[in-house]
This record gives C-alpha cells, structure tokens and sequence, in this order.
C-alpha cells in the first residue's frame, strides 16, 4: 500500500524558472484586474489617509497646544477620528474584493486541474495514486488559500503604505530618515533567506500530506478495511499512519520554526528604532546640530512606528510568497501534464451510428521502453454482430476492447467506427457510440435512481423501470424499503457482486449504445449468478455491435466470430465450432475450462 510517493510526471529540469512562474501566477488575476484596480485604489487611499494622521498630530503638538488655539485642535483631533474610520472603511472594502477575487482564481485553478485530469488517458490513474490526485487539488489549492485570498491585497498594501511613509518621513526629516533605514537591505536579505528556506520544506510538506492522504486514500476504503482486517494487519496499517503522520510532524515545526530567530532578530531591531530615533535628535542638539521641534520628532516617531508594521508584514509576505511558490509549482505539474488523448481541431460527428468496428494493423505499447502489448490485429466486427476476444492473462485483450472507447489510443494502425477512424471522431459521438460494462463496477454513493440516471440525466421513472426489469434487477430494487431511492453505499458495498453488475447493464441500457464492450463482465461472479446476468448481457447485446473479453468461455460460444490473441497477436479466429475443429489453442482453453467447472 505505499508505493512510490513522488509523482506520475515531473516536467524537465529548469522548465519552471521562478520569473516564468510568477508571470504564469499574475496571469490566473488577468480576468479580474478591474476588481483588482478598485482594491489598488482602495489600497492608496487608505495610506494616504493613514500618513496624514502624524502630520495632523505634529500640528496639534507644535501650533494647537502651545498656542492654545481650541477650534484648530478640535478641527484636527476631529481629523484624526475622520482617518481612522476612513481607514477602516477601506480595509473592509478592500479585504471583501481580494477575497472574492481569490476564492474565485481558486476556483478557476481546482475546475483546471479537474478538468485536466478529466482528459488524461486510463493510463495516468492505472500509475497515479488517488490519494495524490485528491491531495493535489484538497491540499496543495487549499495551501494556497492566504496567497491569493490575502497575499496579493496584503503585498500592494504595505507597499504603498512603506513608500507613502517613507516620503512623509523624508519630508518632516531627511536625517532621521536615513538613519531609519540604514538596516532595510539587510533586513530584505534576512527575509529572501528565510523564503527559500521555507520553500524548500514546503515542497517536502505537501509531498508528505500527498502520502498520509494516499494511505488514507486506500487503507479506510471499503476495500481497504476489508483488506487489513481479514489479513490481520490493522495493527500495522495503523502504525504505519503514525509514521506518516509523525514525519509530517516534524516537518511542519520545521516549516513554522524555519528562520524564526532571524525575523525574530528584525522585529527586535525595528522596535528599537524609535528610542534609536529619540537619541539621535537628542545627541544632534547636544552637539550643536539644527534643532528638530518636539511636534516632528513624535510625529516622525508615529510615522516610523506606522512603517514597522507594514514593513515586517511585508518582509513576512515575501517569505510567505516564495514558500507559496512550491505550491504553485505542484499544481502547475499537473495543468502541464500532457494530454495522450485530444480531440482533432474539427472533429467528425456521426448523427446515425451503425456500429461496424474494425481493427486495421493496430499496434499499442504503453510506452517507448516496452515491446507492443498488440501488435498487427487485423479484425472486423460488422454492425449488429458479436466478437469474443480470448486468451491467456496478459495477451491484450482488455486493452483491444479499450481502444474503441479512446480510453487508450493505439500507436499504430488505426480502429474505425463506421469507416472513421476513432481519433477523427468527436468525443460526444464516441460517448454516444460506445458503452462498457467491466468487471469493476464502480456505484456511486448515491441513491439507485441517481445512479442510473448519470448514465442519461433526463431519464424518466418508466425509462428507469424498463431499464431495470431488462437487466433483471428491478424486483429486488422494488423489494427494498426505499426502492429506488435506496442509497448504494459507497462502490456498491450493499449490494453483493451480480447485483452491482446488474445495476451497471441498467446504466448502459439507459445510455442505449450501439456497440457494447464487455470486459469480463461475468467472470467474478459464481455460477448461478454469472446465469442471472448473462440473462440480463443477452438481453443488452442484442442487435448490437458486442465486443466480449472472455474469460470463462461458456459465455461466448454464440459469438458470430471469436478471435484468440497470444502475446498481443491474433492466434486463432472463427466459430465456435471451426475453432474446436482445429484443435489449437481456442480448444485446449475449452478443454481447461471444462476441468475447472464445478461438478453437480
């Protein structure tokens, strides 16, 4: 249950330089840089509201006060007052903009991924984890949230405030202003260190989150729990989540604790600066340099003290930008994940389908580094008529039947569908076309009817009926307390095998496609039900183009023509009865099936 944690793909060294990045992450905003405007004016009201607050205070200290003019202080503490609401107002404006606008680019950014996944080929989800797909879109978006709910807003913000108080203060002060300052670009320094700190544990962080969220992935499944609990190791599964989780620990103190003494080391200094303030003005003076009035050193002070904190912010916001970067990066992985199977620019549309199926020199190999799992096959399955594909495990014959879908597309020859080749048709048309029932039948946890219907949405409570009763599952929907209102549970878990795999033929009956894959649909069941549905699979395949992947050989001895594959290549066609007549290998599986069947 742990495999390899690192993911299915990784793009090539140095195709993700961080400028290229931070332009791919500015252009999620694009859409929404008219609200992001309205925030940037918001944020440039707000400081020049908030700065003007020292020069209302240096006027009441220096000219209100001594000189005892109680209007002109009424008129500035009221300015005062005015600042600080307007301030607030600002804020709550600005913050209720960039969080809509954040929400919204994580929304576009999980739809994307979504979506991208949705268009990835079988052959992605049969090398990838779940549990790293979920977290993908659960963890690494979700870890993103202060980024671009906040980050973007917070990052404007204290810039302009920090550039808006360091003109104020250079106008009451250039001196003091300088000294103010001397220590920023050691500071900046500090804060980049810490970022890519922080960014390189962070991409070890949601590696590890990717793995404690695969095994729970698998492990408390259905499938998992039944799993560990017959063969004894709950025990071990448990502490192996411990482990998981225990080295997730120690990653998440070292990403919250990583540089800490150094910015630690910054705030320190900045909340020294103003007595560092007060005792250059005081020492000037004592040495005969030009007197500064109490009014400028308290308001240059309050000024000083109003950079401090956007200043710090800022400094954190850098780092907490570069440690968002790896996020970023995770989930850019996936949007450039390449797409095997795409639909042409302008794709053939079929209104009419008749269902001829043919196989012309199709080759298909999983990758460059492996020899061809179908190699030279050569087959026509005429409209109406039935193929079934035989042989021993690992001969290719799921794989052919997954070719005509696109679930896979071959790398060589080609598969057509009524003389078009499958890659020139659209992807509603194949949808339309071609219908599957595996041995794997996946339910919904949802109710029966919501089940059936996500095969065709808009089907009725009579088409549902009439779907049922053809699969020959509707008296023991209609026996239940809830009939077809009865929830599944998840992967089908509250109904046993032959049920599930009635309740899929419904599915498909409701679609009504003209040809049919059956990819060993019967082949898990015992006897007497493997009879029942078999029933229900007759019922389906008639009049229809039918491709079955057998693997018990009762099931296809009506087949218009059968075809044993070996090691990826057609070994055998014909009838049922020419195939036992050459006394090959067709006839020697027959002979083994007739030896495994149970005796009465």
């Amino acid at each position: 249950m742990h495999p390899d944690h690192e993911p299915s793909w990784t793009p090539p060294a140095g195709a993700e330089e961080q400028p290229r990045q931070v332009r791919r992450i500015l252009k999620l905003f694009r859409p929404y840089r008219a609200r992001l405007a309205l925030v940037g004016l918001l944020v440039g009201a707000s400081s020049l509201v908030g700065v003007a607050t020292p020069f209302l205070l240096k006027e009441i200290l220096d000219v209100a006060i001594p000189e005892g003019r109680t209007g002109l202080l009424s008129l500035l503490a009221l300015g005062m007052i005015l600042s600080a609401v307007l301030t607030s107002v600002f804020g709550v404006l600005q913050t209720l903009i960039s969080t809509t606008v954040g929400q919204r680019v994580m929304h576009d950014l999980r739809t994307a991924v979504y979506g991208r996944l949705q268009r990835m080929s079988l052959a992605f989800f049969t090398r990838t984890r779940t549990g790293e797909v979920q977290s993908r879109i659960a963890n690494d978006i979700g870890g993103m949230q202060a980024t671009v709910t906040s980050t973007a807003t917070s990052l404007v913000s204290n810039l302009t405030s920090v550039v808006a108080t360091i003109v104020a203060m250079v106008a009451l002060d250039w001196r003091l202003t300088v000294v103010s300052l001397l220590l920023l670009p050691v500071f900046v320094w500090i804060s980049r260190r810490v970022g890519n700190e922080r960014k390189k544990i962070t991409t070890q962080r949601q590696k590890q989150m990717a793995a404690m969220a695969a095994t729970v992935t698998e492990s408390l499944s259905v499938s998992g729990i039944l799993l560990g609990r017959t063969m004894g190791r709950s025990d071990s599964l448990t502490k192996a989540f411990s482990d998981e989780s225990e080295r997730l620990v120690d990653l998440e103190v070292r990403s919250n604790m990583a540089g800490r003494w150094r910015m630690a080391v910054i705030t320190i200094v900045m909340a020294a600066m103003p007595a560092v303030i007060y005792w250059t003005a005081g020492l000037a003076l004592k040495l005969g340099g030009p007197a500064v009035s109490l009014g400028t050193i308290v308001a240059f002070v309050s000024l000083q003290q109003g950079l401090f904190r956007p200043a710090v912010s800022l400094l954190s916001t850098g780092v907490q930008i570069q440690t968002s970067l790896a996020l970023f990066q995770r989930i850019f992985e996936y949007l450039d994940l390449p797409v095997d199977i795409t639909e042409r620019e302008n794709p053939v549309r079929l209104d009419e389908i008749k269902g001829e199926v043919r196989f012309e020199g199709v080759e298909f190999r999983y990758d460059d580094r492996g020899g061809p799992v179908l190699d030279g096959i050569d087959v026509t399955v005429p409209a109406g008529s039935g193929l079934a594909v035989v042989g021993p495990t690992g001969a290719g014959k799921s794989t052919l039947g997954y070719l005509v879908p696109r679930l896979y597309d071959v790398t060589g020859g080609r598969v057509t569908l009524d003389g078009v080749d499958v890659r020139d048709l659209d992807f509603d048309t194949l949808a339309r076309a071609v219908g599957v029932v595996s041995q794997e039948t996946y339910l919904f946890h949802a109710s029966v009817a919501e089940n059936l219907r996500f095969a065709k949405p808009d089907a009725t409570d009579e088409e549902l009926v009439a779907a049922a009763k053809a699969a020959q599952i509707h008296d023991h929907i209609a026996s239940l307390p809830d009939g077809y209102d009865t929830v599944v549970g998840e992967r089908g878990h509250r109904f046993s095998g032959g049920e599930k795999q009635r309740l899929a033929i419904a599915r498909t009956i409701l679609r009504d496609p003209p040809v049919l894959i059956l990819d060993e649909a019967t082949s898990a069941l015992d006897t007497r039900t493997e009879a029942a549905v078999q029933e229900a699979i007759d019922a389906l395949s008639a009049d229809r183009t039918t491709l079955t992947i057998a693997h018990r050989l009762s099931t296809i001895r009506g087949a218009d023509q059968i075809v044993v594959l070996d090691s990826g290549r057609v070994a055998e066609r014909g009838t049922h009865e020419e195939l036992l007549a050459q006394d090959g290998r067709y006839a020697t599986l027959v002979r083994r099936d007739a030896r495994l069947a149970p005796t009465k």
